[in-house]
Order: structure tokens, then C-alpha cells, then sequence
């Protein structure tokens, strides 16, 4: 894996880069993450913060606490970072925020008390045929997708 990793919200107007390598990802089941990410669990890959370098656009920010900070896209609430509030050496960046998350699978968990007891169940459960792009194209007409790609773009939107 490259030491440099991108990423940004689904809109595209935050993009961010990381300059060095993570210090580890981590899954977290705790309420405020659940309730942060929306999710069962919130995905995190924890940097040094002077390795972030924020490309493109301005990130909103809550105070979740007294002593932490999340940050967000203030156009279409993408979760992007859980931070210390008052300023910290690491950034914990959004799993799913990043380009390629494959590339950044969990090595620990944490929030053992907050997590859903049904979680253990969902690798069993079925999975239905999806729709094709085609068939779903054919049933409801054609989709525009407003999803930035993963990948860095000059100017986004496309004019």
C-alpha cells in the first residue's frame, strides 16, 4: 500500500490527503460512534494529524463532548473525522471516507459495551440477487449519479 491515501465526502466538496502511514483501524461500538457514523459501528484509520492535508474545501465541526471533535461535510454530512477537541497528534479519519477503504481493514474494536447484539447474526443472513444497474435502469429510468468518484478531481462538480 502507498504511504499517501485520499479521500473525501460523497459530495466531493472535502477531500482530504494523508502523507504517512496509519497507525492503525479501528471498528467502535460505542452509543457516540453509533450515533455519529448513523451505524452499528463507527470505522476509523488513526493518523498522525500533521500527515493530514485537507485539499479541497472547509469541514463543520462538533463538539460530541468535552474532550472530542467530530468533523463532517457541511453539504451532504459526511462523517470525516473524530478528533481530541482541543487539538491532538492523531485524526481518527473515516474508514469509508478514504478512496480505497478496502486497503485500510480494521485490526481492533472497541465500545464492547455499545454494541448490537445482533451484529453477530448478519454474516449469516441471506443475500438476495440485487437488481443490475441495467434492470434497475430499466424499471425506474436512468440514474444520475452525484457521488464524487474515488479518485482526486481538479474541479468537482463537472461542469
Amino acid at each position: 500500500m502507498s504511504d499517501v491515501l485520499t479521500g473525501g465526502c460523497q459530495c466531493g466538496a472535502v477531500r482530504f490527503r494523508v502523507d504517512g502511514p496509519p497507525r492503525y483501524s479501528v471498528i467502535c461500538h460505542c452509543r457516540m460512534c453509533q450515533k455519529a457514523y448513523s451505524a452499528p459501528f463507527g470505522a476509523c484509520v488513526s493518523v498522525a494529524t500533521e500527515h493530514v492535508v485537507w485539499t479541497r474545501g472547509t469541514r463543520k465541526r462538533f463538539l460530541s463532548s468535552d474532550k472530542v471533535a467530530r468533523t463532517f461535510c457541511g453539504d451532504c454530512g459526511s462523517q470525516l473525522t473524530f478528533e481530541g477537541a482541543n487539538g491532538s497528534r492523531n485524526t481518527a479519519l473515516s474508514t469509508c471516507a478514504f478512496d480505497n477503504p478496502a486497503a485500510l481493514p480494521p485490526t481492533k474494536q472497541s465500545g464492547a459495551e455499545g454494541k448490537l447484539a445482533w451484529l453477530d447474526g448478519v454474516a449469516g443472513l441471506p443475500w438476495p440477487d440485487t437488481d443490475t444497474t441495467a434492470a434497475q435502469e430499466a424499471k425506474y429510468g436512468p440514474r444520475v449519479s452525484r457521488q464524487h468518484p474515488d479518485h482526486d478531481t481538479d474541479v468537482w462538480p463537472p461542469a
